[in-house]
């Protein structure tokens, strides 16, 4: 869908007229919910007051809202980015006293986990980032600032979620496969030293632990982990709390009866059990069963009931249990804290790049000019008030806020980017075009509204993860560049791109120019956004971790000279490149590589531009690798035909250098309509190889993050039928074709040129106009094959018919890979208005191969063909490769 947002708009909510509209406050129904708990423990003779505690770690993960009373802040790494510890002091504080004021007194943070692996990592900006001493250092601050807004800390997710390697399935645990010695010089590290600054508590997670010395199912289930490296090994004596036992993996491998018993007998003071009441029966049932049955001593009891009163005593009493301040407090605070969280998410944003100066917007672009809006279909955030008035209808009245001014609040799925376009239209007084984006890739309308717009914006939530975000950004990205802007400079059309989660996503990718990220798609957040998109925000936010400390990752890439091919100096080098490549294949599979030679990709042809490219080493003058690129002018169609790297010299960047010089050199040629992978001239590379099925995954994935759309490809190949000599054609094609209101007649000739060309345009596939100019001029050697409608001859459809010693026969090696006499049978077309299309395709192959039979030839090619249209041809008769 598109919405075409313009300056007023503005988001209305319809009600009855005789219907008044109260908000409903989450802190008022919070604050006497908790004081009913904690009057009924103090009313039934409980000595010390509960401890209740929950998830507040901002960003996305709050369990807590109220637009008029709870403030939103950064994320754990939005925090992190602000570089201050000071900042995540405050914001700990200012989070701990407001769920204080509610008679929480126990909050699940700080997390300390260290994201060691950054891919498919679930935690994402939940962490504070990659480098140990980092997230300790800010770990820390969190922690001392909810212990002096009077709350009670728990660590997370001991001994770490920063590096878990998934099987699939929910029924299959996550794996921590670091060794001790391993998760000791980094996950650890946090863990150590919050225990050394006075965590009060500490969660030990459900995942599975496999390396040399540990092997457990899951780490809260086992004495290994909580009672001898957690307690032994790091000192900790404080409140132990299990991951929570009913995660599916864990209920079902182990159930939450026993999982209980062994939780409690591996060190946990408390097991944790957050949905069901009847599940909670079931643990509290199993607890004293196993109780009463030996499996659990009393010593251990008495140990964790000292340590849940100790814990208790630091963060309650009876007197505050009983007397939350409520909505009176938060009133006092919020006016702080609101400044707070704009200082927070301004000290936040980081704009990673910049390269071309296209911020601000403002400064590019006039006010009628068009920005596109690109956003994906993510998961909602947890809902807030306004996220579910606006599922509802439920809104405040236009023009009402809170006492403090623009209400703060998280926003679910595609609403909070809805809101962002129209922020965005209304601070630059100017139309922005919204729409969504998915793993289709890039479509048409999609194409359209890049056309149409001045410059793009898309955002990304963990393309990492979400691997068609990267795909759908780098088509983008390519059609950019070879749009440029309206004016004098001639400038490529600006695109920014902002992450909305993870910075990973195109953090060290410096083919994205302009690159923002807010690290959580808060309404807030993406306020601030605004500001810096506008010009109203000079950000100052920086990476987190390792990004920042000299980008190490990218540092660590080749960055290889690529050269021209020089006919005369690398002939001899690619024939020894194209020979080791095609060897290196299976025994068994037939190499595309077969019958190739440098000639190959060379087609001195006037209709097609080409440009070859080389990485190679000077001293043995050998390539590394080549890629050849064509410009078919028929079509307007840049085509990379191939990329072929040394096998001992892959994963070296060779073929992402390759290929971006490729797509630049296309670019600057100017007038590209459209880019295309393979070639039907050469017939080398049809598209993406696809003999091996790991390599073509493994090349599927590369060639997606290069920003090719690979979903929605089609499987062509090249087919060889052997042994005409037997072959027969099948009765039921030839009576139809008997039958057909159609003649069939081969042509040769530049004489029958004008109808058959004005023919083949209805075809937009690159190569075909010029493999049928080649065929039409070498008369003795190739033909066409026309199918006519008698009447009034109209030509409905043509395929080419090409002999070995046809002058461009040398672009078709499979030609060469027989020792036979083969001929080819090329590039079919119907027209688009006949009916029974695959009928007249029959019937062209049909009589093409008893063409290619009366010269006395041995074999034909088909090529670029589709297995369904030619599968009733292909089993009659003759047998295939």
């Amino acid at each position: 869908m598109l919405e075409v947002i313009s300056p007023s708009a503005k988001v209305v909510s319809k009600m009855n007229n005789n219907t008044s509209l109260t908000p409903v406050s989450m802190v008022d129904s919070t604050t006497k919910l908790v004081l009913d708990l904690q009057t009924i423990a103090h009313n039934a003779g409980h000595p010390v007051p509960l401890a209740i505690g929950l998830d507040q770690e901002n960003g996305g993960v709050n369990s807590l809202f109220d637009e008029a009373y709870i403030r939103q802040f950064p994320s754990a790494m939005g925090v992190a980015a602000t570089g201050s510890t000071n900042m995540a002091y405050e914001i700990a504080k200012a989070t701990g006293q407001e769920l204080s004021a509610v008679g929480i007194n126990w909050i699940m943070g700080p997390c300390l986990d260290v994201l060691t692996n950054v891919k498919n990592q679930p935690l994402g900006v939940r962490s504070m980032g990659d480098d140990p001493e980092e997230v300790s250092k800010f770990g820390v601050a969190f922690m001392k600032g909810y212990k002096d807004a009077g709350m009670a800390t728990c660590g997370k997710h001991f001994p770490s979620y920063g590096n878990l390697e998934f099987l699939g399935s929910s029924l299959d645990v996550p794996i921590i496969t670091d060794s001790l010695e391993q998760l000791s010089l980094s996950a650890l590290v946090p863990f150590r030293n919050a225990i050394s600054q006075g965590v009060d508590g500490m969660m030990v997670g459900g995942c599975a632990m496999s390396s040399a010395g540990v092997n457990v199912m899951h780490a809260c289930l086992s004495e290994q982990v909580v009672d001898n490296l957690l307690r032994e090994d790091l000192g900790f004596d404080g409140v132990v709390m299990s991951e929570c036992l009913e995660m599916e993996a864990l209920s079902q491998n182990i159930g939450v009866g026993g999982g209980t018993v062994m939780a409690v007998n591996a060190g946990c003071d408390l097991v944790l059990l957050c949905r069901l009441y009847s599940v909670q029966q079931e643990a509290i049932k199993y607890l004293k069963l196993g109780y009463e049955d030996g499996a659990i001593s009393g010593d251990r009891i008495r140990k964790s009931l000292k340590r849940v009163l100790d814990l208790k005593a630091t963060c309650t009493n009876w007197d505050k249990a009983l007397n939350p301040p409520g909505v009176s407090s938060l009133s006092t605070l919020q006016p702080s804290h609101a400044r707070l969280s704009a200082d927070a998410y301004s000290a936040s944003i980081t704009v990673v790049r910049d390269k071309d100066r296209l911020l601000p917007l403002s400064n590019l672009l006039d006010p009628e000019e068009e920005i596109l809006l690109l956003t994906p279909l993510v998961k909602p955030l947890p809902a807030s008030a306004l996220s579910k008035g606006l599922a509802t209808g439920s809104l405040l009245s236009p023009g009402s806020t809170t006492p403090w001014g623009k209400s703060v609040s998280l926003m679910s799925g595609e609403n909070v980017f809805r809101e962002l376009g129209r922020s965005i239209a209304r601070k630059r007084k100017g139309r922005v075009l919204h729409t969504s984006y998915t793993a289709h890739g890039v479509r048409p309308s999609h194409e359209n509204l890049i056309n149409r717009s001045s410059a793009i914006i898309i955002v990304t939530a963990d393309a990492n993860q979400n691997l068609y975000q990267n795909g759908f950004t780098k088509h983008a990205a390519m059609i950019c560049k070879s749009q440029p802007m309206r004016g004098a400079d001639r400038r490529e059309k600006p695109i920014v791109v902002v992450s909305v989660s993870s910075p990973y996503d195109f953090a060290l990718d410096t083919s994205i120019g302009t690159y923002i990220c807010t690290y959580d798609f808060t309404e807030t957040a993406l306020q601030t956004l605004v500001e810096v998109l506008i010009g109203d925000l000079s950000p100052t936010g920086g990476l987190p971790g390792t990004l920042s400390q000299n980008q190490r990752r990218h540092q660590s890439k080749q960055h290889w000279l690529v050269e021209s091919f020089d006919a005369e100096r690398d002939a001899k080098a690619l024939d020894d490149l194209l020979q080791t490549i095609e060897q290196e294949g299976p025994v068994n599979q037939r190499s595309e590589l077969l019958g190739c030679s440098s000639t190959t990709f060379l087609l001195h042809n006037s209709g097609i531009e080409e440009s070859h490219w080389v990485v190679r080493n000077s001293s043995t003058r050998s390539l590394l690798g080549f890629c050849c690129t064509y410009f078919f002018k028929s079509t307007a169609t840049g085509v990379v035909g191939a990329i072929l790297v040394d096998p001992d010299r892959r994963k070296l960047s060779i073929g992402h250098a390759l290929h971006t010089r490729a797509i630049k050199s296309l670019l600057q040629r100017g007038g590209v309509k459209r880019f295309q992978l393979g070639s039907k001239l050469p017939g080398v590379f049809l598209g993406i190889p696809t003999n091996n099925n790991v390599e073509r995954k493994r090349l599927r994935r590369w060639f997606a993050s290069m920003g090719w759309n690979t979903a929605l490809s089609r499987p062509v190949c090249s087919m060889i039928l052997k042994d005409l000599s037997t072959w027969s054609a099948p009765e039921k094609i030839s009576r139809s074709m008997q039958h057909a209101d159609v003649e069939f007649e081969l042509v040769h000739g530049r004489q029958y040129a004008e109808s058959i060309l004005e023919h083949i345009k209805t075809s937009t596939r690159q190569g075909v106009t010029e493999i049928y100019q080649l065929a039409l001029a070498d008369h003795s050697s190739c033909g066409v094959i026309r199918a006519r409608r008698p009447k009034d001859g109209t030509v409905l459809g043509s395929v080419v018919l090409c002999s070995p010693v046809a002058s461009w026969a040398e672009a078709l090696p499979a030609l060469k890979d027989t020792n036979n006499i083969t001929w080819a049978i090329s590039s079919p077309v119907i027209a688009p208005s006949v009916g029974e299309y695959s009928t007249l395709l029959q019937g062209l192959i049909l009589l093409g191969i008893r063409q290619v039979k009366q010269q006395q030839a041995d074999a034909v090619l088909l090529d670029c063909v589709s297995f369904f249209s030619y599968f009733q041809i292909i089993i009659q008769g003759s047998n295939d490769e």
